[in-house]
């Protein structure tokens, strides 16, 4: 990372799972960073205490992200506080309801749309907004959190995986509006991730024995995976990478119609 210290990061839903990992993981590497979470503020400032413990920064924040107010607010905290945000993570969001449409309500279709597409487009705009505020040339990026359901769609996913794959169209028009200005915007795709977003499989070995079956690589990833690939993307070393969507998932995705 270029000048680490002086360029601050923000992290939704940094409080669990992969967004957890990813703020440690930019805390360790003493990048000052703003974790949200929505409701479980114990967790959010175990984070924040973990970073502190290994020399980093942190302040988490309470926001819903898929509210305009509370995403003008979090940018306002983390600029105040550490100055202009130089990194963007999205993390927060919610699962499939495993719902058939003709059962699902608007307002659940809308509850998942909200955090999982509104709410990177609100932190995206704001962020750009943002950009004329920031020190000189000091690198731009931003990461979202998508997943391998944007492309391979699950019956009873229809909220999560359309906001998935919308997602990914945000991420790819988002890299091509910004590229002249050489702020580079990725994603990451992860399978399944041993992470909340999987609490049957951290509870049950039978269902993780079952689940990790259909994986070819053999086993589920990790957050701190994840994260890894997450702190490439927002490295010097990924300069020239932009607009595209890196998929992590063990060979999990290539399985479809395999047999048919």
């Amino acid at each position: 990372m270029t000048d680490p210290i002086t360029l601050a990061a923000i992290v939704t839903g940094g409080e669990s799972g992969i967004g957890r990992a990813c703020a440690l993981a930019l805390g360790r590497s003493h990048v000052p960073v703003v974790l949200t979470y929505y409701a479980d503020k114990t967790a959010a400032d175990a984070v924040v205490a973990a970073i502190a413990q290994a020399g980093g920064q942190a302040l988490a924040c309470q926001c819903d992200v898929g509210h305009e107010a509370a995403v003008d607010a979090l940018f306002a905290s983390a600029e105040a506080r550490f100055g202009p945000v130089h990194m963007l993570v999205n993390s927060a969001g919610l699962n499939m309801s495993d719902t058939p449409v003709e059962s699902m309500e608007l307002g659940q279709f809308d509850r998942v749309l909200k955090a999982d597409l509104y709410g990177p487009f609100l932190t995206c705009r704001r962020f750009v907004r943002g950009l004329d505020r920031r020190r000189g040339d000091a690198p731009a990026r931003i990461v979202n959190v998508s997943s391998i359901h944007e492309r391979a769609p699950r019956a009873g996913g229809l909220d999560y995986d359309a906001a998935k794959g919308g997602l990914a169209q945000l991420t790819a028009t988002l890299a091509l509006e910004l590229a002249p200005r050489q702020i580079a915007v990725n994603a990451v795709a992860p399978g399944m991730i041993l992470t909340p977003m999987n609490q049957s499989a951290l509870d049950d070995p039978q269902v993780l024995a079952t689940k990790q079956a259909a994986i070819p690589w053999g086993r589920a990833g990790t957050a701190n995976e994840v994260a890894d690939l997450v702190l490439f993307l927002l490295s010097d070393k990924a300069t020239y990478i932009t607009g595209t969507t890196v998929t992590i998932d063990g060979a999990l995705s290539l399985t479809v119609a395999q047999g048919a």
